[in-house]
């Protein structure tokens, strides 16, 4: 009986440290910034993203699988925004499809010193990378599959990125927009990506070019991109519905 008690009360301290040790950085580690949206629940975004922040790693890596160890990899909720039917069509999408992207660019603007058009050509002279890792979606399933691309890193440091810069927003021809900080931005794993599986990128997992960030959800890796905007301040992308930070 003494021992049960021992144990209850000992994991009843951890647990009560630990609270207050989550609390404590909570108030003292910096926050993006970002808005409640009005919400209770949107302040819980601040919590997690500098409680996670401040105890892992920031250069922790998602493991990585060998080629044999790829699945099949469905395209769950994708809407394609070059399907005139579609609720997020995009008649600009839909004409670079048209010419198999060789007319298609990805813009980098906001707070860096070369602002340029990058074409698909432009991004693969650039250093590249292949990695792969299991993709974890919000609805619970997950799958393992093959990216390549050039790290955003790379091309941050091509485009000439300010030093007070702290969020990169990620613009798409679906009207989707979200963003990440420099901690996840500078991550080596963190890819644009413009090939999968050894194959270019297919149109039903973001085709010419999408974003892969292997420390978060799934739905934190943008398809169809069209736009990176560097930003020193946090850019609203309306209530979405979903956590902007959603570390793994």
């Amino acid at each position: 009986m003494k021992k049960k008690q021992l144990i209850t009360r000992r994991t009843a301290l951890i647990t009560g440290i630990t609270a207050l040790g989550s609390y404590l950085l909570y108030r003292t580690v910096k926050s993006p910034a970002m808005p409640t949206y009005g919400s209770i629940l949107r302040a819980g975004d601040n919590f997690t993203y500098e409680a996670q922040r401040a105890l892992l790693s920031k250069r922790a890596l998602a493991k990585e699988y060998s080629r044999g160890d790829i699945t099949s990899f469905p395209a769950v909720g994708t809407i394609d925004p070059g399907d005139e039917k579609s609720t997020t069509f995009s008649k600009d999408y839909a004409l670079t499809r048209r010419h198999d992207f060789s007319d298609w660019n990805l813009s980098v603007e906001g707070r860096v010193a070369r602002p340029r058009q990058y074409s698909l050509a432009d991004l693969q002279r650039l250093p590249v990378r292949t990695q792969i890792t299991r993709h974890s979606c919000e609805e619970g399933w997950s799958a393992i599959g093959e990216w390549t691309g050039v790290p955003l890193s790379q091309l941050l440091q091509h485009a000439g990125i300010y030093p007070t810069a702290r969020f990169v927003n990620f613009y798409a021809f679906d009207g989707y927009l979200d963003s990440i900080d420099m901690i996840d931005a500078f991550h080596p794993q963190t890819l644009l990506a413009y090939g999968m599986n050894g194959k270019p990128l297919p149109v039903q997992h973001g085709a010419p070019l999408r974003l892969r960030v292997e420390t978060q959800i799934g739905y934190k890796s943008v398809k169809y991109l069209k736009r990176v905007v560097v930003t020193d301040e946090y850019v609203d992308p309306g209530d979405s519905g979903w956590a902007w930070y959603t570390g793994i």
